[in-house]
């Protein structure tokens, strides 16, 4: 059995690690709190886009006229042969399981794909799922060639895909979580739109946490492209809390001050629902082609942007939960210490005390 002395080092090392936790809680209190606000503000703008374009559906026709093909080319579906899959997992952890249950539920999809004879591109997005999958899979291999023309006036460029392996990772985002920029986005959005309309892949899914509170996420597979409906979200796998989960989640949010209700719709959000729902004949200056061409990838980058703040509430929401938990047993794990250095204690003295009185009997 361990002296008194190492048990006092004990206790004060599980209470310094209790402070960290304790404060942890706190600061991912605040930043989840700061990214609901986000996600909030970022709701009216994609609920009005996504009601333009359903409104430009409604009033003109998907089909060209002259040629008889689809207005845009992210409307038009295909076998799916080449997959593309987002996964976004965090940059951090001691979040609880948030970064291996959204690993299990993209392995899940991708065995299932895979048992259909499907090729895989992976994107990670957030260093834990960029170490997950950095080892497992090879890096996807692209040839820079370039051509020149018209007496080497004009050149042109352009990248082979050499694919070794049916799963490669095509490309890697590192800082997508931590900046969370739009520009980035577009810029992620953009590449993913060129490759599907190069006929490079034929479908993208992403892979994230979805946020509504506190109490109510879950992980969720769900389909980007082709569009198919605008507006609603095409969920294809999830994983839903279990009670245990939620009763956690719960407790720990009362604790810090955070709210377990799903924040209710703004003024904004109501407006925004409106548009393009009455019955009235909405005059477009430009043609349906050039709206759809301008709109669509617009309406790409926001559901991506979209899921990268609800993965990051989540993320918080994990770790918040995840350190009220540590804090806790570390309380209990001092209790159940300070009981045993009371009893180490208290058999010492008792041995003294015996030592002495037999010691003075003897004489």
């Amino acid at each position: 059995m361990a002296n008194v002395l190492d048990l006092r080092r004990r206790i004060r090392s599980v209470k310094n690690t209790r402070q960290i936790t304790k404060a942890m809680k706190m600061v991912s209190a605040a930043k989840l709190r700061r990214a609901q606000e986000r996600a909030l503000q970022a709701r009216p703008y994609a609920q009005m886009l996504a009601n333009v374009l359903e409104s430009l559906v409604r009033r003109s026709d998907l089909y060209n006229e002259d040629s008889g093909e689809v207005m845009h080319p992210l409307l038009v579906e295909r076998e799916e042969k080449n997959v593309l899959v987002l996964v976004i997992a965090g940059d951090k952890g001691f979040a609880g399981g948030f970064n291996s249950n959204i690993g299990k539920a993209a392995q899940r999809f991708i065995d299932e794909r895979r048992a259909m004879s499907q090729n895989i591109d992976l994107e990670p997005v957030g260093k834990k799922a960029i170490g997950l999958y950095k080892k497992r899979f090879p890096a996807a291999v692209y040839e820079h060639k370039e051509e020149l023309y018209d007496n080497d006036l004009a050149k042109h460029i352009e990248d082979i895909r050499h694919r070794a392996a049916p799963i490669e990772v095509a490309a890697e985002h590192p800082t997508l979580l931590v900046k969370r920029n739009v520009e980035e986005v577009t810029a992620v959005a953009n590449s993913i739109i060129a490759r599907y309309e190069s006929v490079e892949i034929d479908s993208v899914y992403v892979v994230y946490n979805e946020f509504k509170s506190v109490i109510s996420q879950r992980v969720v597979v769900e389909k980007l492209l082709p569009i198919r409906k605008l507006g609603s979200h095409e969920i294809t796998v999830l994983e839903e809390m279990t009670e245990e989960q939620r009763e956690a989640a719960a407790k720990a949010a009362q604790e810090s001050g955070v709210s377990i209700n799903e924040p209710e719709e703004t003024v904004a959000e109501q407006e925004a629902k409106k548009f393009g729902t009455a019955e009235v004949d909405y005059i477009f200056d430009q043609p349906p082609d050039q709206l759809f061409r301008h709109l669509m990838p617009r309406y790409i980058t926001t559901q991506i942007f979209h899921a990268l703040l609800e993965s990051t509430a989540a993320e918080h929401a994990a770790r918040m939960t995840a350190t009220d938990a540590a804090t806790k047993n570390a309380g209990e794990l001092i209790d159940k210490l300070s009981l045993t250095m009371n009893r180490v204690r208290q058999a010492a003295i008792t041995k003294e005390i015996i030592e002495i009185v037999s010691g003075a009997a003897a004489l």
